[in-house]
């Protein structure tokens, strides 16, 4: 190989190397993907599906309420649940209606939920920087029910879009 092969070579190497970090960079910090385990989401997710995560979303926004989120477990499970309930909220299912601060909230599915009250978690407001989550199969999930409230730190990401089975390609709400 003469020189200027060589200078070409190291050239073809800098840029492949550069991709491949950028590449490394924007899946560790701003998206990933995350197989779904079990049929705690179904009908939104179901066990096997593929989804996408914005990692990077709750560091220029708030969590909102009913976004899906994935979230670290036991230091080594992920789990994925929807956000019913936020910082300063008292949360209270009865009738299989949602209450928030003792007000009806609206939710667009039709989920069989058991009645419950924050209390019998020991609080009487959600503190900050943690947040009440529940499954959408809400009678087959391990959730805030049962795990307690989740830490803002904990949480991974968004779920934005399932991408697998590919017939099934949508956006997650």
């Amino acid at each position: 190989m003469d020189l200027r092969g060589f200078k070409e070579f190291i050239k073809d190497f800098i840029k492949i190397a550069i991709l491949v970090i950028v590449i490394l960079a924007i899946y560790t910090w701003v998206i990933s993907l995350q197989q779904v385990i079990g049929s705690s989401m179904s009908n939104t997710l179901n066990n096997g599906d593929m989804v996408l995560l914005f990692k990077a979303k709750y560091k220029f926004s708030d969590v909102k309420r009913f976004d899906v989120i994935s979230f670290y477990y036991d230091e080594t499970k992920y789990l994925i649940k929807r956000v019913i309930g936020l910082p300063g909220e008292h949360i209270a299912y009865k009738d299989n209606k949602l209450y928030v601060n003792g007000e009806y909230v609206e939710e667009n599915r039709d989920f069989i939920t058991d009645d419950f009250d924050l209390k019998q978690l020991g609080y009487d407001v959600i503190p900050d920087d943690m947040y009440f989550v529940l499954g959408d199969s809400r009678e087959n999930s391990l959730d805030s029910r049962e795990i307690g409230l989740v830490a803002k730190k904990d949480i991974v990401g968004k779920v934005v879009v399932r991408i697998w089975p590919i017939t099934g390609i949508k956006l997650v709400k």
